[in-house]
């Protein structure tokens, strides 16, 4: 493997570390499974593109996550004022979202960027004729992730945070507090999807495109590495916990690399992401089984003995 392909896979898995630290909070913290996800990928790239394209790409980032703010908002709408379950609420705004996508995007399913200036090619000029000329996208994204890591360690720790983390613990408990547990779902769901959609909006620029369907299975792949993040890192505070997550993105993305590098057709990825999800999801069941199979593997050496 090719120092320019570790390079993109470490590119490609801190851009989608984004979405992995959004479902860090949504689905771990606040115990919600947010099915929206792709649409709101996708929404905050379509936002921030129009965005640059309109020869404004410092708002680009903050526009993507006001976009990911009011996608969250609805969804927590839907769920804790409209009693949808919260499945079906992220099914529901998910494929409302690809109507709206298309009409934030003209009436197109394809915008081009190669002329257009983004946070990339700003740092980019910035960096020409250093060292790090040729890593823009990679300090870019080290950036972003670093940022909405010590975030996520700062807010969950402050008095809110833990009121969001209790809600997804033990909802009856944190009522009985005098805690609205809408509001802080809606919270903290407003601020998952706000980092969704910056990493739809970081990941558009860094291609110089956007399709309507950049976000697709972005859900398959921030679950597979959340979940891989949470198996390599088993113990630890929040920090550590949410620099898993992010590890488990680069991991995955390394084997989409891989992958790839074995020319393996392009329609066979989702099937290796379900593959993946599989093995993150079924390998703490078995690790603990293990004990067990190795026992009774023994007891039968001896009765054939």
């Amino acid at each position: 493997m090719t120092i320019s392909l570790i390079q993109t896979a470490l590119e490609l898995g801190l851009l989608s570390a984004l979405a992995v630290l959004a479902l860090y909070l949504s689905y771990s913290m606040l115990n919600v499974c947010d099915l929206s996800t792709d649409g709101c990928f996708t929404m905050g790239a379509t936002v921030g593109a129009v965005a640059a394209i309109s020869g404004h790409p410092y708002l680009s980032v903050p526009a993507a996550m006001i976009a990911g703010v009011l996608s969250g908002f609805i969804v927590s709408i839907l769920q804790t004022r409209m009693g949808i379950e919260s499945l079906l609420a992220g099914i529901i705004v998910n494929t409302a979202w690809y109507s709206v996508n298309i009409a934030i995007m003209g009436n197109a399913s394809l915008l081009n960027m190669n002329r257009t200036v983004t946070v990339f090619t700003l740092l980019k000029d910035a960096l020409k004729g250093t060292v790090f000329a040729e890593s823009y996208r990679l300090i870019v994204a080290f950036i972003a992730v670093a940022a909405v890591v010590a975030f996520l360690s700062f807010f969950l720790s402050t008095r809110l945070g833990l009121a969001i983390r209790a809600t997804g613990n033990n909802p009856d408990m944190v009522r009985s507090s005098s805690i609205n547990p809408a509001f802080t779902t809606t919270v903290g769901l407003c601020i998952s999807n706000s980092f969704t959609a910056l990493g739809g909006c970081l990941l558009a620029q860094s291609q110089k495109s956007v399709n309507i369907d950049i976000g697709s299975g972005m859900v398959t792949i921030a679950l597979a590495s959340l979940l891989i993040g949470r198996v390599l890192f088993t113990k630890g505070g929040i920090t550590v916990k949410a620099v898993g997550a992010v590890a488990g993105s680069i991991i995955f993305r390394l084997v989409y690399t891989i992958a790839l590098r074995f020319n393996m057709p392009a329609y066979m990825l989702k099937l290796v992401s379900s593959v993946i999800v599989i093995i993150a999801i079924s390998g703490p069941y078995f690790k603990d089984r293990l004990p067990v199979i190795r026992r009774r593997l023994s007891e039968g050496r001896r009765g054939n003995a």
